[in-house]
């Protein structure tokens, strides 16, 4: 089995269990790479002896049978911009805080990656959404697992934000910013933001707007089947328009658009775990004595 791996910096008494957690895969065979952004914090003699190779961000990967995020949602995310349009499986190991994406405890890796070698696992199709611009933006990367935001640059005035749902004229938002969130997304940014709950299936978009000058601007669910453009003014020259935690600087001439993309992402779901689960241990819904 071929298996690609990413994951955050290595500290203190996770490098043991990184080491374990390799030596579990060599045991049982695994071809083994890492990335090359992963590999340099690597540094232990035992992980030496591994002779691990590695992988640079634009590597062709579909040669790949899995991929596994060591790290917590941030580090799943970054995954995604590794395996682009190729719907590997992604299995998310939580060494982070969160874990709304990366669901497997230390606890239970043994037995996921027991499930992964075993086939015995089945896959989340979640929603990608893509950037249309006419600009080259992102490097070519123009996806989001999560959510697009435009984000006014300067701290001080807000920013007007005309927002066309298939070339209709939504809503001319005065705000500091405005996030198309994915139904994935939709437990990050958006939420934070006010925006609601989407189930992954629900083939929705959300948008959000971001501290909007008027009240009554709420948050939209609309089809995923949409296409959602832009036209952006204010006092500042430049705004921040990011896809995931990829942030970028354009000013008001470049046309954006937002669809969704024609490919998902495949997250790795062990069984017995589901996403009303993992909202009511992440949100800690039902903990009262009553139940």
């Amino acid at each position: 089995m071929r298996i690609g791996i990413h994951g955050k910096e290595v500290k203190g008494q996770q490098v043991k269990f990184i080491e374990n957690f390799l030596d579990m895969l060599v045991s049982n065979k695994v071809d083994i790479s890492v990335s090359s952004k992963f590999l340099k914090y690597l540094k232990s003699p035992r992980i030496s002896k591994f002779k691990i190779k590695s992988f640079d961000l634009g590597d062709n990967l579909n040669r790949l049978d899995a991929f596994i995020s060591l790290g917590g949602d941030g580090t799943l995310l970054d995954s995604v911009t590794y395996l682009g349009k190729n719907e590997t499986p992604i299995m998310g190991i939580n060494t982070g805080r969160m874990g709304f994406l990366s669901t497997i405890s230390r606890d239970e890796t043994e037995k996921a990656i027991e499930h992964l070698l075993k086939s015995t696992f089945q896959t989340d199709s979640r929603t990608v959404l893509s950037l249309e611009s006419d600009k080259k933006l992102f490097n070519g990367l123009n996806f989001a697992l999560n959510d697009f935001t435009i984000i006014k640059k300067d701290t001080s005035s807000m920013i007007n934000i005309h927002v066309f749902v298939d070339n209709e004229l939504l809503n001319s938002y005065w705000a500091d910013g405005i996030i198309v969130s994915t139904p994935t997304g939709s437990t990050g940014y958006s939420l934070s933001c006010g925006g609601p709950l989407l189930y992954p299936r629900s083939e929705s978009f959300v948008i959000t707007p971001v501290s909007p000058h008027n009240l009554t601007a709420r948050p939209i669910v609309i089809s995923d089947n949409s296409e959602i453009s832009f036209h952006i003014e204010g006092r500042s020259k430049k705004f921040l328009i990011s896809l995931d935690s990829r942030v970028e600087a354009i000013d008001g001439s470049v046309n954006l658009k937002v669809k969704k993309a024609k490919f998902k992402v495949q997250l790795v779901q062990m069984p017995g775990q589901h996403y009303f689960k993992t909202l009511r241990q992440k949100l800690h819904w039902g903990l009262d004595i009553r139940n």
